[in-house]
């Protein structure tokens, strides 16, 4: 399985109005529930009156389009992850899934993923 490191830095924040996000920006994530509203942005587009923000994350996406029908993609590459005791945050979209991981951890985590076989496309 082939992923990409995608070639900016993230910041995983907390927004206290939904108005704050600018949804126009490419890679920009948004879940609103009854308790937060989150957002996953590179740290240029992260607002500036965030309530809650964590700087230095870097992203891998899975590269092509999963079907529903597939079962453990992300399971997987978690559970890669999970052994070389890298933190993840992960996010679906329709299309595939994208995992998100502290900047400090990124040579472990991409080290760990290669032994298990997994292709990584550098930007």
């Amino acid at each position: 399985m082939k992923l990409e490191l995608l070639p900016m830095a993230f910041t995983v924040c907390q927004l206290t109005r939904a108005e704050e996000a600018d949804l126009s920006v490419p890679f920009t994530f948004f879940a609103r529930t009854d308790e937060e509203i989150s957002l996953v942005c590179p740290i240029a587009s992260c607002p500036a009156d965030a309530l809650n923000r964590q700087d230095g994350w870097r992203c891998l996406r899975v590269t092509g389009v999963l079907d529903f029908s597939l079962v453990g993609i992300l399971s997987r590459i978690a559970g890669c992850l999970a052994e070389a005791k890298v933190p993840i945050f992960a996010v679906s979209t329709y299309n595939t899934d994208y995992l998100l991981f502290r900047e400090a951890f990124m040579d472990t985590a991409l080290d760990a993923l290669k032994k298990a076989g997994y292709e990584i496309k550098y930007p």
